[in-house]
């Protein structure tokens, strides 16, 4: 109803359709038009390879720029659309969500990127966004740092779940289980044994966010917040990652309230509303604390 009444506002919106005395409703031609420009607009949101632009969206559809931008409003107010950073138009929450009830990955980095970049433009330091699989972290999405010395490439690179942030914040939330066995040992920092471990992730709980100091590689630093669905469900996690000279303790507290607002910004749009409750916290960590 508030996008009918949005068009009707704007003066495209769908008259109210008149019954015949068999009972069948015949709606106007005028109103129907604007259902169908409505629909083609958003037909080429969706079907775009990637984000579109107003001067391509209008062009594609053949609609007047004055009539794209009047229906393009009525369907981002309606969360039928919205725009990135650079005012491109993607697919809004509401296609999102709908993606997300079975709780697929598809799209997900590339829904991800501009809040990668966000954090990135305000931290410098590399950024990636990091999902189970196989009893591993694999990091699919990245933003690159700004400086010379950075941490490298690490799309697609496995690494362990117990020794970098970004697993330890899936750890925490039980988006993830430990593999059994002993924990390997990349560094002389590195947590091994489950007991302290366990602790250390009721500390990630605690803050909302998790640190490593030196744990994957000597002198590397991260710093990684949680991404939720609806529900709270932790589906994957975004990570500040840097040299220690760089993300130094004095600076780690700013740059995780920037990791956790980015991450929180992602996870509205898939569907989550802060202060409503989450699943899963913690339990994978005491069932590991007692074996």
């Amino acid at each position: 109803m508030e996008l009918v009444s949005a068009l009707r506002r704007a003066g495209t919106a769908p008259e109210a359709g008149r019954e015949t005395q068999a009972g069948s409703i015949v709606t106007s031609p005028s109103g129907t038009q604007a259902v169908d420009r409505a629909a083609r607009l958003l037909t080429e949101v969706v079907h775009s390879p990637g984000s579109v632009t107003f001067t391509e969206l209008a062009a594609a559809t053949g609609l007047a720029k004055s009539t794209t931008s009047r229906l393009l409003l009525a369907l981002e107010r309606n969360g039928l659309v919205r725009r990135d950073d650079h005012g491109r138009f993607r697919p809004g929450e509401v296609f999102v969500r709908f993606a997300w009830r079975g709780g697929a990955e598809a799209g997900l980095a590339e829904l991800a990127q501009p809040f990668l970049e966000r954090v990135g433009a305000q931290t410098g330091e590399t950024i990636n966004l990091g999902v189970e699989r196989d009893g591993m972290i694999e990091q699919i999405a990245q933003v690159d740092s700004v400086y010379v010395i950075g941490v490298g490439n690490w799309l697609g690179r496995p690494v362990p779940l117990h020794c970098t942030a970004l697993g330890k914040v899936l750890l925490a939330y039980d988006a993830a289980s430990l593999p059994a066995g002993r924990l390997e040992r990349p560094t002389e920092r590195t947590i091994t044994s489950r007991a302290e471990l366990q602790a250390d992730l009721a500390t990630v709980r605690e803050l909302g966010y998790a640190i490593t100091d030196s744990e994957l590689e000597p002198g590397l630093v991260a710093v990684a917040a949680p991404v939720r669905r609806d529900g709270g469900t932790v589906v994957a996690a975004l990570s500040v990652s840097g040299p220690a000279h760089r993300l130094t303790p004095a600076r780690l507290p700013g740059v995780a309230a920037q990791c956790v607002a980015q991450a929180s910004a992602l996870s509205c749009v898939l569907g989550h509303r802060p202060g409503e409750p989450s699943h899963a916290a913690g339990g994978q960590a005491q069932r590991e604390g007692a074996a």
